[in-house]
């Protein structure tokens, strides 16, 4: 079965993406100025949105810990970690944050607008979807990278 979309070319192919959202993933991508940054639909503008950045300090916990409980996010994380050649390296990932708790419709809005975003970020190394906070451990991301 296939939904339909009402409400033109946008419905169908996710909502638009701000400027600012390609911008500040380039700062954490070439400038390491940020750990990590939180994306959001902002239904009223129709576009995904910069919610929140990281400091580089920040750990893993802290991104987190940032993402809501019960609501969809998309988000980058920059992952540092040490290769088994002792080489410091660091890889990109984006997180589709859709917990099981969420409202359909942001379900829905979230998936529709995905692929627009992860377009308009270049770098990304990795992708994971989480549906509850097990399936984007740290673990998960070490298993990724090694």
């Amino acid at each position: 079965m296939s939904f339909r979309f009402r409400g033109g070319k946008n419905a169908s192919s996710g909502m638009g993406v701000a400027d600012h959202c390609k911008d500040t993933f380039l700062e954490l991508q070439r400038k390491k100025a940020h750990r990590y940054v939180i994306f959001k639909i902002d239904e009223k503008k129709n576009e995904v949105v910069v919610e929140k950045t990281g400091n580089p300090a920040e750990s893993y916990d802290d991104f987190t810990s940032a993402l809501p409980e019960n609501d969809c996010r998309y988000a980058i994380f920059d992952f540092d970690f040490v290769t088994s050649e002792n080489c410091q390296k660091s890889k990109i990932f984006f997180i589709a944050w859709s917990p099981a708790t969420s409202r359909i419709r942001a379900k829905m809005l979230y998936a529709t607008s995905k692929d627009r975003l992860r377009h308009e970020l270049d770098g990304v190394h990795y992708e994971i979807q989480a549906t509850d906070p097990t399936e984007m451990e740290l673990d998960v991301l070490k298993e990724r990278v090694y």
